[in-house]
């Protein structure tokens, strides 16, 4: 099976000011592994939308499959308390 290509949307680099540096190494490894498996245990599919969620420890990663095309949109990265707030206003 054929590896997906990632992309991130230019608001992803905002979200990753506010997370601590010790943490960024383990999401960014965290965000590689769906490219070889975007669909992987532990992705979780949002109701009433066309993205994905993991965790890595208090995070969560908000993704878009585009199959078709072989790629993975990463779409917003937060704390959990804070990341299913703003989605809505997306």
């Amino acid at each position: 099976m054929a590896s997906y290509s990632l992309h991130f949307k230019k608001s992803v680099a905002r979200d990753f000011r506010s997370i601590p540096n010790k943490d960024v190494a383990r999401i960014l490894e965290r965000i590689e592994s769906t490219a070889g498996s975007p669909r992987q245990v532990g992705s979780e599919k949002l109701s009433g939308q066309n993205r994905y969620r993991i965790r890595q420890g208090d995070y969560r990663i908000m993704y878009e499959i585009k199959g078709d095309e072989l790629i993975v949109v990463i779409v917003k990265v937060g704390h959990r308390k804070n990341i299913y707030r703003t989605q809505l206003t997306e």
